[in-house]
C-alpha cells in the first residue's frame, strides 16, 4: 500500500485518569498543554461517543497545533477505564530525551523502547536526539480495518 501525503492533526484518547496522563505526557513525553476545555453535557457532534454527561479535552503537544501533531486527551467524568478498540497501533517519537525522561520518573520501557500511557497506547521511541527544529513526532500508525 502506498503512504499517504499530509500531516495527521490529532488523535483522540479516551483517558481514563488525568492526573497520571498529565504526567505521563508532560513529565515523561516532555509534551506542553496547548490549551483545556471544561464542557458540562455531550457533544451534540456525537464526536465524545454515546455520552451525555460532564466531560473536558485537554490538547497535549510538542508545540501549536497550526505545526505539530497534538493528542486529544478527553476525560468523561467520572468514568475511570474503557475497553481498548484496534485501530490505534502506535505513535513514533524521535527522542532520546523521552527515554532519559522515562528513566528518571521509573516509567516502565518495554522492550523496543515502547511507553505505555494510561489507558494503554503506546509510544514508539527512536533513541536519537529530538529534533529542535521540527516535531519530533515522525508517525502516527493505524490499523487498517477491512
Amino acid at each position: 500500500m502506498a503512504g499517504i501525503n499530509g500531516r495527521a492533526l490529532h488523535y483522540v484518547f479516551k483517558d481514563p485518569n488525568r492526573k497520571l496522563s498529565t504526567f505521563f505526557y508532560k513529565n515523561v513525553l516532555g509534551m506542553k498543554i496547548l490549551r483545556h476545555e471544561e464542557f458540562s453535557e455531550g457533544c451534540e457532534a456525537a464526536c465524545n461517543g454515546p455520552y451525555a454527561n460532564r466531560w473536558s479535552k485537554s490538547m497535549i503537544g510538542y508545540g501549536p497545533e497550526d505545526k505539530h501533531f497534538v493528542v486529544e486527551l478527553t476525560y468523561n467524568y467520572p468514568i475511570k477505564s474503557y475497553k481498548k478498540g484496534n485501530d490505534f497501533i502506535g505513535i513514533t517519537i524521535k527522542s532520546k530525551e523521552v527515554l532519559e525522561r522515562a528513566k528518571a520518573a521509573n516509567w516502565p520501557i518495554l522492550a523496543g523502547n515502547v511507553l505505555e500511557a494510561p489507558g494503554g497506547y503506546k509510544f514508539f521511541i527512536k533513541d536519537e536526539p529530538q529534533p529542535s527544529d521540527r516535531d519530533p513526532i515522525e508517525k502516527v500508525t493505524i490499523a487498517l480495518l477491512l
